[in-house]
């Protein structure tokens, strides 16, 4: 099973990713910042070097080798907390990820606009490390407005919606838990 987290940058997928890792038995949290990571280190100074690596039809296509053959080898659950906001990207992606065994769910983590920017605000991504955190939250603060964008036309129609707006972080694991046990047969 692959269950693909999706939503604002800062909105709680990571947390949410590490919750369902817990609760699921043999499940690993894929991360396809570190393709991108990859990708950036091995392309410096070649061009066209793109600002961000989700424009790279390589990081398209190896995030979602990298997933299914992480379902392949683990037999367990898959939990892939990654904004993508562009539905031709995210067509991309998920349509082969969508055959793997145990079922592909694109769950949207959604926090409201004022729930965001107090996610944003608290945020401390590199403790000790004011500048870098400072950046990072400014870059979440530009980026509501293209999650907003996405999320109406494209992302709430085409997923399974949790608004966390309200929700504890144990509330949002529960959420996202009764919603696979409703689409996921149980195991002998």
């Amino acid at each position: 099973m692959i269950v693909w987290l999706n939503g604002p940058f800062g909105g709680g997928k990571s947390t949410l990713a590490a919750g369902l890792c817990r609760a699921l038995p043999g499940a690993t949290v894929a991360d396809p910042e570190s393709v991108g990571d990859l990708l950036r280190s091995t392309l410096a100074g070649h061009a066209p070097r793109p600002g961000d690596y989700q424009d790279l039809p390589l990081w398209r296509e190896l995030t979602g080798v990298f997933v299914a053959g992480l379902v392949r080898h683990t037999g367990g659950p898959v939990i892939v907390p990654m904004t993508v906001l562009d539905p031709a990207y995210a067509e991309e992606i998920f349509t082969p990820l969508r055959q793997a065994d145990g079922g592909f769910h694109h769950l949207v983590v959604h926090a409201g606009p004022a729930a965001l920017q107090e996610r944003i605000a608290a945020g401390r991504e590199f403790p000790g490390d004011a500048e870098r955190s400072g950046a990072v939250r400014a870059y979440r603060r530009r980026r509501a407005c293209d999650y907003e964008q996405a999320a109406t036309s494209w992302m709430h129609p085409g997923g399974h919606v949790i608004d966390t707006s309200a929700l504890t972080g144990e509330q949002t694991l529960q959420a996202a838990l009764d919603h696979l046990r409703l689409h996921v047969p149980a195991r002998p």
